[in-house]
């Protein structure tokens, strides 16, 4: 390989990002879904050809279509802006004012360097500045997030900017754990190892209030 070559295997090997912002082309949504998955079929197509598997067993037949299909509408459905979910947000009326933690929020993505999955759960908190947001958009605002090819640490800033913006509050808080598949399933195949990040806006900065969130966390929940 050149160096060139040899440079970005390392940054994918390291799972190091180049961008805090998911890297996308001006002209990322000129064309329209349905034309993204008759080309990628196509591209599955030839991958698939290209490994030697015959495309006319009934087994493989709709692979291709399938494997588009699910790149544009599900696993990278959340790089188009138009899926972004509408959080809307009400007046805390009820005046409550500690914190308010989601956890244990399943989290599925897509490492950028290999397309393969990162299985997580992320922990998410907030305390109000006059605003509240319904528990499930928190949900929806990490799987938008997760649903394109990602870089775990890009991921937990993410959540939280946007949350801070609904919220109109910097009193945010997440903490991602997760396995990658390109560590766990190929390189080093180290099974048993997890990856955890974590972004703390305003208050939680505070060593006292991030502590109270990281035992919040840790908690068991009883049903």
């Amino acid at each position: 390989m050149t160096n060139n070559e040899d440079f970005l295997d390392e940054i994918g090997d390291n799972h190091i990002a180049t961008n805090a912002k998911n890297p996308l082309r001006s002209d990322a949504f000129d064309i329209p879904d349905d034309q993204k998955i008759e080309l990628i079929k196509k591209d599955v197509e030839n991958i698939l050809l290209t490994l030697g598997m015959d495309l006319t067993d009934d087994s493989l037949k709709g692979t291709p279509n399938r494997v588009a299909k699910m790149f544009v509408k599900e696993i990278f459905g959340g790089l188009n802006p138009a899926k972004k979910p509408n959080a809307s947000t009400f007046i805390n009326n009820y005046k409550y004012g500690e914190m308010l933690v989601e956890k244990n929020i399943t989290l599925y993505s897509t490492c950028e360097h290999h397309l393969l999955p990162i299985i997580g759960r992320a922990h998410v908190a907030y305390i109000s500045n006059g605003k509240v947001v319904g528990l499930s958009k928190m949900n929806r605002i990490v799987e938008y997030f997760a649903k394109r090819p990602q870089v775990q640490e890009r991921l937990t800033m993410q959540i939280v900017q946007e949350l801070q913006r609904v919220l109109n509050t910097e009193d945010v808080a997440c903490v991602i754990d997760a396995k990658h598949l390109c560590v766990n399933s190929r390189g080093i195949k180290d099974i048993e190892s997890s990856t955890v990040t974590s972004e703390f806006g305003g208050k939680f900065k505070n060593e006292a209030t991030r502590r109270e969130f990281l035992d919040y966390i840790k908690f068991d929940t009883q049903f």
